[in-house]
């Protein structure tokens, strides 16, 4: 049976992966920073520590659910984010290509300007903005050239098993009657579960490049906050406000991307696998979790 080493097994990504992998198929070694009830302790910015546990294993394939994701702390702490972000990633490719696995490795829509008037393909050029989105690019420029089998997949407003914007707002509604919500940021909300089908689409296959995964269609932050309080049948009244508007009473340290919307372009042009729209992402995500 094949063995495929996970990395960020706690975060939403790796709870995700953990369910639709499938069990008769693939062994799941599971990992991340901290021990736990079937988990294997691993520092990925520890280049031995992550070699030996590759060689131990022996994995058809790695899946770096890892990731430094505080986007405005790391303004200020950046050797750690570059440490996470970019060492980590580095670390696993050269695990992967010794060991010959496949590499899996998520990345983000930050590595884009977030000025565009389009939506975004892998083919287009990158400007990062903030340190995370510099250390992510910088993670995808690791995986290239140390790994020779990899996925690279930028996604974007995630939300899954785990603290997320979605249980955020929903949280709200016990306390507010209304709440203050950006209307002038636009991208894709897209479920874990949408991502980690996609994952599982790539792996086995040779399809091998960056790709962007998000679900389909596009939104801004307000409109989605209001759809999930109809289906959630909450009465909480949504403002919309600038981002402007938003900072001058919560101040943030890490600018957020203004357009952040991704096209699945090479999904489109190499294989037959296509998200679900946003709309039906969120609705089936509410009706599990409510």
């Amino acid at each position: 049976m094949d063995k495929i080493i996970v990395t960020g097994c706690n975060g939403q990504l790796g709870r995700a992966i953990n369910k639709e992998l499938d069990r008769n198929v693939f062994e799941i070694v599971n990992t991340d920073v901290f021990e736990g009830d079937g988990i294997t302790p691993l520092d990925i910015t520890n280049v031995d520590a992550v070699v030996e546990l590759a060689r131990r294993v022996k994995p058809s394939a790695i899946i770096n659910c890892a990731a430094y994701t505080a986007v405005d702390k790391q303004e200020s702490d950046v050797d750690l984010s570059y440490k996470i972000n970019a060492i980590g990633p580095r670390n696993l490719a050269i695990a992967a290509t010794e060991t010959g696995a496949q590499l899996v490795h998520i990345s983000t829509d930050y590595v884009f300007e977030g000025n565009g008037t389009r939506p975004y393909t892998e083919f287009d050029k990158t400007g990062p903005v903030s340190v995370y989105g510099k250390t992510k690019l910088a993670g995808e420029e690791m995986v290239r050239q140390f790994a020779r089998n990899f996925f690279i997949i930028r996604t974007a407003w995630l939300y899954g098993d785990g603290k997320n914007f979605v249980k955020t707002m929903l949280s709200l509604t016990d306390k507010y009657d209304e709440v203050s919500v950006v209307k002038d940021q636009l991208g894709t909300p897209t479920s874990t579960k949408e991502l980690a089908k996609a994952i599982c689409y790539l792996l086995g296959t040779e399809n091998y490049g960056v790709f962007h995964g998000t679900c389909e269609g596009d939104t801004n932050w307000a409109d989605f906050t209001e759809e999930i309080f109809r289906i959630a049948g909450k009465s909480t009244r949504v403002n919309h406000v600038t981002t402007a508007e938003y900072t001058a009473r919560n101040p943030q340290a890490a600018p957020r991307p203004a357009y952040s919307i991704l096209e699945n372009y090479m999904f489109k042009l190499t294989s037959d696998f296509m998200f679900a729209d946003w709309h039906y992402a969120i609705e089936e995500y509410l009706k599990e979790m409510l």
